[in-house]
């Protein structure tokens, strides 16, 4: 076990507000412990608030692939500035979260000052990239996965793995779905809508858009429908209300994704982790992802290696819910999804009872308090 007379010094790398959630509930509750424990990194303002000192806010610059080129030189600074941090300073642990494209960057540096390295949250190669696996055994020490099926898949190809839960649903108490004896009761001429594009600039760019049209589409089926958009901080909402279309009306709530998909009839979702945040919720869902047509036919189709593309339909093994992933350009085929699937009571019911039994694997509860056991195994 560490010492108890010592202080450890942590380094923490988040580059998604996801992450920065994760990473900030993990340093709370190391922070509760008994080892005195110094905290510095790159993350967002949840990180900063739990008590992490930042060399700088990552939070507010993540984007999506198709949209780092502007920041690259940015990164590539910052990428050398956390490579001289860590070869001078030799922080007791380095814990990457989310984000490969960006971490492994960071991983590398922390493996070349011979430091151990955590990875929480683990890159998906199982989906695209498992040619990356190798570089994942040099640069981790331990890998704490969100995933059930992870830990078989990345401790079958020589990585020490551990599922930890999702530390998303980790608050979410089952019984309060709202729609845990069925539809029997739900009108679609006034159903409520969740509207989730999104946190990153891009995801807001992108869909944010293409989800009000939608509702639009709706509204004129269902002119009682109420519309509602959930943002993670005002700085989302500021974005997303600043892009809103003329004519289109909405409601603006910051809090949970959880919190808004129960108060839900149906949800248009973000590919991402909110996904499970509202199949925990028992909130029916249509997601979509937007990429560019030219890169999906020419590398994004034959690199992915999974059948489905959403987290959901990958854990569920078939299509539980509707999917428009990548989504181009028109809306109409998502709008009548979303139109069959609310005149009928009782498939909306099934797909309610199936997204919930889909998330119970995950909820294993006490994500932070198992990482914090294992960084403090791996602080000796």
């Amino acid at each position: 076990m560490p010492e108890k007379s010592r202080t450890y010094r942590i380094f923490v790398s988040a580059a998604e507000p996801s992450a920065d959630a994760h990473c900030a509930a993990l340093i709370a509750t190391l922070r509760k412990s008994r080892y005195d424990i110094e905290f510095v990194g790159v993350g967002g303002t949840k990180m900063a608030e739990a008590g992490c000192r930042l060399l700088e806010n990552t939070v507010t610059r993540a984007s999506m692939i198709y949209n780092t080129f502007p920041h690259i030189v940015h990164f590539y600074k910052l990428i050398k500035r956390i490579t001289s941090f860590l070869k001078n300073d030799k922080p007791d642990l380095v814990i990457v979260c989310d984000s490969p494209a960006f971490n492994f960057h960071i991983a590398k540096a922390a493996k070349k000052a011979k430091l151990k390295t955590l990875f929480y949250v683990a890159p998906q190669l199982w989906a695209w990239a498992g040619w990356r696996i190798s570089k994942l055994r040099r640069y981790c020490d331990k890998l704490c996965c969100i995933l059930p099926f992870e830990q078989s898949w990345f401790s079958e190809r020589g990585i020490d793995t551990v599922f930890v839960g999702n530390p998303l649903l980790d608050e979410i108490d089952l019984s309060t779905n709202r729609y845990k004896k069925g539809y029997t009761d739900f009108e679609p001429k006034c159903a409520r809508f969740t509207l989730m594009p999104g946190s990153r600039a891009a995801e807001i760019n992108s869909l944010w858009p293409a989800m009000q049209k939608i509702a639009n589409l709706l509204k004129q089926k269902y002119p009682n429908a109420v519309f509602t958009v959930a943002a993670v901080d005002d700085r989302a909402q500021q974005a997303l209300k600043s892009k809103q279309l003329v004519g289109f009306e909405c409601e603006y709530v910051i809090g949970s994704v959880s919190d808004a998909a129960r108060n839900a009839d149906f949800a248009v979702v973000a590919s991402g982790s909110a996904t499970l945040q509202v199949a925990a919720a028992g909130c029916p869902m249509v997601i979509m992802y937007q990429s560019s047509k030219i890169l999906w036919r020419l590398f994004g189709r034959w690199i992915v290696k999974t059948e489905y593309l959403s987290l959901v339909n990958i854990l569920s093994g078939k299509e539980l819910v509707p999917e428009f992933m990548p989504y181009f350009s028109s809306v109409e085929p998502i709008a009548e999804s979303i139109e069959q699937l609310l005149e009928d009571r009782s498939k909306l019911a099934q797909i309610s009872s199936e997204l919930i039994e889909l998330a119970k694997p995950l909820m294993a509860g006490g994500a932070s308090e198992r990482v914090s056991q294992i960084v403090i195994e791996m602080l000796c």
